[in-house]
């Protein structure tokens, strides 16, 4: 989410996020040529609806993650993917995108990878059924191998995203909600598929068990600061660049870390003083029109974007201190780039400044 100017551009994509994604070249064609292909196994009536989600202009962060994962060394740049990794590369997409098809609708969002978001061309009502129907294509090829492993851990993780969701749906518009509370939602919703696509790859390709759960784990710690930076970029962002309607959180009642933290510096009083944390609370609760821009000034004033950052960049520590042990596996040594990579992106994003 960098800024407008070309110069915080460059800045925000480090070398390093060049460098991985061109050795997915040959991976990520070979993805693109199965999704297409499952295309025949919808219904006739809605391929056209499906086709509409399987495109190749988002970022594929999760199946990277699965390929990345199984990385066994530089000759498989060329070589290529094996058809398993393949096969659920693009299961964890499959369900990845039947969750977004589902949280635009919960969002009200209108523009997805920079078009009209599947709730906006065929409606709420055909949309949350096409979320179904990936889900459960996803599911059927995860049985496609010889053993129940991959379905069990597809399916175990499935019903955790979607508990993630359900909690924080049943906290929109709620002022019940602490750091605790925001963590183990991000935990379920977010990070719980990035550490099933590290897990999967790294199991697949003949992982190590203590790689293949430091990989799970390291997983786990990207996608826990990939969320809290996704819910600084809807406050910071720019929607042209993000390619997805932003500021959603606010006007729908999220608590995101970036409000958390909000509350809690207006409620130590200062400049904003206790009554802006009412008026805060009350635009969450919809009792009161939300005001962005004037919690874009507060949040510059009280000093939120910094913080905020600091929570990923933590999580970002934590994560490249799990694959520490295994420095010397050349899937360790990719995967800890992505935490250059989103660094990156948060440097990309647009502080408000203080007035």
């Amino acid at each position: 989410m960098p800024d407008s100017k070309s110069s915080t551009t460059e800045r925000a994509l480090p070398p390093s996020f060049a460098s991985v994604f061109a050795l997915l070249k040959t991976h990520m064609a070979r993805l693109d040529v199965y999704l297409r292909e499952q295309l025949a196994a919808f219904e006739p009536e809605i391929r056209d609806l499906a086709d509409y989600c399987i495109d190749t202009s988002g970022k594929r962060i999760r199946p990277s993650l699965v390929f990345l994962g199984g990385w066994t060394g530089d000759a498989d740049a060329e070589r290529g993917p094996s058809a398993e990794l393949v096969r659920v590369a693009a299961v964890v997409e499959l369900v990845h995108l039947a969750t977004l098809v589902h949280d635009d609708i919960m969002d009200g969002a209108l523009v997805r990878r920079n078009r009209s978001t599947a709730a906006r061309e065929y409606g709420p009502e055909a949309s949350v059924l096409l979320g179904d129907a990936l889900f459960s294509h996803a599911l059927k090829l995860s049985t496609q191998f010889p053993t129940t492993e991959v379905c069990a851990a597809v399916a175990d993780s499935m019903k955790k995203v979607c508990a993630g969701e359900i909690v924080q749906t049943l906290r929109r518009g709620s002022a019940n909600i602490s750091h605790a509370d925001y963590r183990r939602i991000i935990d379920l919703k977010t990070a719980e598929l990035f550490r099933l696509s590290c897990f999967l790859g790294a199991r697949l390709a003949g992982g190590a068990p203590e790689f293949v759960a430091a990989a799970a784990e390291f997983g786990r710690r990207l996608g826990v600061a990939y969320q809290i930076y996704d819910d600084l970029a809807d406050f910071f962002g720019d929607e042209h660049r993000i390619g997805k309607t932003l500021g959603t959180d606010l006007a729908s009642g999220k608590i995101t870390l970036p409000l958390l933290v909000l509350l809690d510096r207006l409620s130590a009083g200062g400049a904003n003083g206790a009554g802006g944390r009412s008026e805060l609370l009350a635009e969450i609760l919809h009792e009161r029109e939300p005001q962005p821009a004037l919690r874009l000034r507060q949040m510059a004033e009280l000093g939120v974007f910094p913080a905020v950052a600091d929570a990923v960049e933590d999580e970002l520590r934590a994560a490249e201190q799990e694959l520490a042990p295994h420095a010397d596996q050349s899937a360790a040594a990719l995967l800890g780039r992505l935490c250059e990579v989103l660094r990156g992106q948060v440097g990309g994003l647009r502080p408000a400044e203080a007035s």
